[in-house]
């Protein structure tokens, strides 16, 4: 399973008035863990879009378990669960000095420059296939 970690420090603007990491912002952390997992493998979502491939968020589902707060270290654990002709599916664990803040995820599908479903890139699916 490919797996990845990194580390996120929560800004202040990223809270909310009683100090909390807003929940809007978990999205935008595990974006960033998805993007970063991408990079791992050599692959960037620049080149993709550049090459007609979009990925779409279609589904998310997040559980909070404990708060984050302003300035607090996190890491972003972003595992890929699986890959199918279509679409991608990851796994999401957010940590705070190994206590589990939140865990998520996520499918993205591959779609053309128009909206239309289309097959990820062969680079995408190489050895990724798990199904």
């Amino acid at each position: 399973m490919i797996s990845g970690e990194i580390q996120i420090r929560v800004r202040y603007a990223e809270t909310d008035r009683m100090g909390l990491l807003h929940h809007a912002n978990y999205l935008v952390y595990f974006e960033e863990g998805r993007t970063e997992l991408l990079r791992q493998q050599g692959l960037t979502y620049r080149d993709m879009e550049d090459q007609g491939f979009y990925l779409v968020l279609t589904k998310i589902q997040v559980r909070y378990k404990s708060p984050a707060y302003y300035d607090d270290l996190l890491t972003l654990r972003t595992t890929l669960l699986r890959t199918t002709l279509v679409k991608i599916e990851h796994k999401y664990e957010l940590l705070r000095a190994g206590v589990l803040v939140a865990e998520a995820e996520t499918t993205l599908g591959c779609v053309d420059t128009a909206g239309k479903v289309q097959p990820l890139p062969d680079s995408l699916r190489a050895e990724r296939d798990t199904v």
